[in-house]
């Protein structure tokens, strides 16, 4: 029953309180049960700082987050699937920045600011560009669209921050970033310290150091987005 309750919890909330992580971590029993429920739902627990998370590990997990999900109660209400992968990308330079392009383990620093995260993608942006005609082949590879990702990227304006859509919504790139910043929040994985100072938290580096290096999970995207910064720009 107490196995039971923590993972009511963990189904209801995805993370626990400090006391319910503490007889999990304490009793093997207890802490068995949990792990075994949390399989047969194609997801993990988590022990990040003083709480349990519940990860899902696959798209047909029922804690998965649906496109659909992440479009009405994260982005802008005419928002598409391309909007998603540019979200996706996003994240993935957001945490490149922390751990040296995923060459580490262990992250290399402690906070990224706002700026310099736009700055990153605007680089790594161009830097797939460089690839030209060969982007139609890594898009059938890896199964990404890298091209309507630039596109995308492109469209949103990059000088006047205030640019303002029909709908009153700012379509800048540093705005589009606030936005993908407030879905890592609401996950728990960033926190906002200073102003525009972001900084991973433990639960983000604990799924970064298990799944994000790992080909199975990032299909080699990691791969085209860095192969240009490994190649010196070739």
């Amino acid at each position: 029953m107490q196995a039971f309750k923590i993972y009511k919890v963990l189904r209801s909330k995805g993370k626990t309180t400090k006391e319910e992580k503490d007889i999990y971590v304490s009793d093997d029993i207890i802490r068995s049960l949990v792990e075994e429920w949390a399989k047969e739902e194609d997801a993990t627990i988590i022990v990040a700082g003083q709480q349990l998370h519940l990860i899902p590990l696959a798209a047909y997990s029922p804690y998965h987050i649906s496109n659909e999900s992440i479009k009405k109660e994260h982005l802008r209400s005419k928002s598409n699937n391309m909007d998603i992968y540019l979200m996706y990308f996003s994240i993935l330079v957001f945490i490149g920045a922390f751990y040296n392009s995923f060459h580490t383990i262990d992250a290399t620093r402690d906070f990224i600011l706002l700026d310099e995260w736009l700055n990153i993608v605007n680089d790594k942006i161009s830097g797939i560009e460089q690839y030209g005609e060969k982007l139609k082949d890594l898009e059938q590879e890896y199964e990404y669209n890298w091209i309507g990702i630039i596109e995308k990227w492109t469209a949103l304006d990059d000088i006047n921050e205030r640019a303002q859509s029909q709908a009153g919504q700012t379509k800048s790139r540093k705005n589009f970033l606030i936005v993908v910043k407030r879905f890592l929040e609401a996950q728990g994985l960033v926190e906002e310290r200073g102003y525009e100072e972001l900084y991973l938290t433990q639960k983000a580096k604990i799924i970064v150091g298990r799944y994000f290096m790992e080909e199975e999970f990032n299909r080699g995207i990691l791969e085209v987005i860095y192969r240009q910064e490994e190649e010196g720009g070739e």
